[in-house]
């Protein structure tokens, strides 16, 4: 799963800043090389190369903490990993979020950036939904009294754009709680169950529990 984590393109100047003068220097050295001793020629053109390296090194620029960061929930059993959830956490700066920001009844990537990923180490019930090994979207469908959770082939595609019902493998429906406060960022994680454990996914005041048993 962009994944943010997202991918982010590292961009660098080259020629740029204190890389100028060091390509004029290194121009000017290779001129003078015949004139040199071989073991001297060496050690001149290794200090040069070494030079503009670290100038363009330093000429790249890194991106910011994303406003909506990736994180990842895993569920394991004896070490043993069972599911894996990558998924990118908005905020909610005092925000209305379900029904708003969140339209209900209408397919959501269930996060933010790239579509929320899941990952099946081993065959599992979800719900009262067999589901095999595998990689699949986790799309979301929210309720103001149920969410409907919709696992698809379409993996790594960016929010719910290029979402293809054709491409589902199930769906869960589930029932909306209320937390007992506010979750500021989207959140998803595992708690322990009776059998197996129920993973969670939390946002505002709004919560579903969806129970994760292995086969």
């Amino acid at each position: 799963m962009s994944r943010n984590l997202s991918v982010h393109r590292l961009e660098s100047k080259r020629g740029a800043g204190i890389g100028v003068p060091l390509i004029k220097c290194l121009y000017f050295l290779i001129n003078q090389f015949k004139n040199m001793k071989p073991a001297l020629t060496f050690f001149t053109l290794t200090l040069a190369i070494l030079l503009l390296a670290q100038s363009d090194l330093s000429a790249q620029k890194f991106p910011a903490l994303d406003v909506s960061p990736a994180d990842v929930a895993y569920y394991r059993v004896n070490k043993e990993p069972v599911a894996k959830v990558i998924y990118s956490r908005p905020q909610k700066n005092d925000r209305e979020i379900f029904g708003t920001l969140v339209p209900y009844d209408k397919i959501w990537r269930t996060g933010a950036n790239e579509c929320t990923e899941i990952t099946f180490f081993k065959d599992v019930m979800l719900g009262d939904q067999e589901v095999k090994a595998g990689t699949y979207a986790l799309f979301s469908i929210p309720g103001k009294e149920k969410w409907t959770l919709v696992l698809n082939k379409g993996t790594d595609q960016w929010g719910a754009y290029g979402y293809d019902v054709e491409e589902d493998v199930t769906r869960v429906e589930v029932a909306v709680e209320k937390t007992p406060e506010v979750v500021e960022a989207f959140s998803i994680t595992f708690m322990d169950a009776d059998q197996g454990t129920k993973m969670i996914l939390a946002w505002d005041r709004t919560m579903v529990a969806v129970p994760v048993v292995a086969k």
